[in-house]
């Protein structure tokens, strides 16, 4: 039998293990995930703007019909009149109000185009339910211009809660830790609690000179503030050497690049974000109906994957958005719902569920409620379980 004190000096020497790993990695996050972010540059913000942009995706649904995206016929009359449902109700969930690359204004018209996109979100009745803002990068030629655009954008919206920024391009792990005093600022100077997103974008960010992933290191200089790491899809493959016509978020170059953030943020409360298609479902019916299918494509790819959220650039997007997105839960629900029955009546079957793997399963099931792709009733007769053991299971805690 081992003796006492064996066990005692074994507990001594890993404490300080356990707490390090315990703070540097609490566990994955049990908040609401928004499918995508919408990017829209100030100086193209107006009123009305998520309004507009559901409207706008269903008068093109209506304008080009849906084109065959290679689902079940079933499945499509399943999810059709929810997505209609959502882009009338929610069709945006994350806002991301852009005064970097998106922006297209003058440089000498930058602190009104941004105080005025404030003045426009701040009027209107309600945010959605995630946004924010993506600032310039700390590069030295446009460090303080972005930190006077983000002071002027949240001081529009001051007191109005929780929001997001997204800090582009970052090379090094210094930048992270130097912007954390800006964002303290920001927090007091206009009552508003904020969350940081890094984009990646440069191979810096997934390489270092060092030869160690910096996206990691990125992530812990942090303490706890980053909550996503977002791909960059051009800019990345650029930096890269890609040709323009090869550039894409399914390029085996990005698949590394999101391969690592996944990684990078496993355990640590903050989620991988996949990039965008600059491939807009505009101009004729086939040229929107082609763009539909390479986007519905690339959502579906990215959810199976384990990437649930991404970058939409355009209102018509939101079609395949939601769409390829309800589908994916919606064809999962029946699986994920028997394997989870079985695990908690504790049912011997073809397939060995283990906690971690019932704690993935209610996840898939919370965020196709989440969003709108299932609902309560029905994950709760497929599952055997209500919300509340549903969020237990996840890890979540009680709503």
């Amino acid at each position: 039998m081992v003796p006492d004190e064996v066990l005692a000096e074994l507990d001594r020497a890993l404490e300080p293990v356990d707490a390090a790993r315990g703070a540097a990695y609490p566990g994955e996050p049990s908040t609401r995930q928004p499918v995508h972010t919408c990017y829209v540059p100030a100086d193209a913000v107006v009123p009305g703007l998520v309004g507009s942009w559901g409207e706008r995706a269903l008068t093109a649904l209506d304008d080009h019909g849906l084109p065959d995206l290679g689902l079940p016929g079933d499945l499509v009359e399943q999810v059709l009149p929810r997505v209609r449902a959502k882009l009338a109700a929610e069709p945006v969930e994350d806002l991301r109000v852009d005064s970097e690359d998106g922006y297209r204004g003058p440089p000498d018209r930058e602190d009104d185009d941004v105080a005025r996109a404030a003045a426009v979100l701040a009027a209107e009745p309600g945010l959605p339910a995630f946004w924010g803002t993506r600032a310039k990068s700390l590069e030295g030629p446009t460090r303080r211009r972005g930190v006077r655009s983000l002071d002027l954008f949240l001081g529009g919206l001051a007191g109005r809660g929780r929001a997001v920024v997204t800090l582009p391009k970052v090379t090094a792990v210094e930048q992270v830790a130097a912007f954390l005093p800006v964002l303290d600022a920001l927090e007091q100077a206009h009552g508003l609690a904020l969350d940081l997103e890094l984009q990646v974008e440069t191979p810096q960010a997934v390489l270092g000179a060092d030869g160690a992933a910096t996206l990691a290191a990125m992530l812990h200089a942090a303490r706890g503030r980053v909550t996503g790491l977002h791909y960059g899809t051009y800019d990345y493959s650029a930096s890269l050497g890609i040709s323009a016509a090869h550039q894409a978020s399914d390029h085996p170059a990005a698949d590394h690049a999101k391969a690592t953030m996944q990684v990078a943020v496993a355990g640590t409360g903050a989620r991988a974000v996949d990039g965008s298609t600059n491939v807009l479902p505009v101009g004729s019916r086939e040229q929107v109906q082609a763009a539909w299918r390479l986007h519905a494509g690339l959502v579906r790819r990215a959810l199976e994957r384990g990437f649930y959220q991404g970058w939409d650039l355009h209102p018509a997007q939101l079609v395949t958005r939601y769409t390829a997105t309800y589908a994916f839960f919606r064809a999962a629900l029946p699986a994920a719902g028997a394997r989870l029955a079985a695990y908690t009546a504790r049912v011997d079957g073809g397939v060995l569920d283990e906690p971690a793997t019932a704690r993935a399963l209610a996840g898939v099931l919370l965020r196709g409620q989440d969003c709108g792709a299932l609902d309560d009733a029905e994950v709760a007769a497929a599952a055997g379980v209500d919300r509340t053991a549903l969020d237990a299971l996840a890890g979540r805690p009680p709503r």
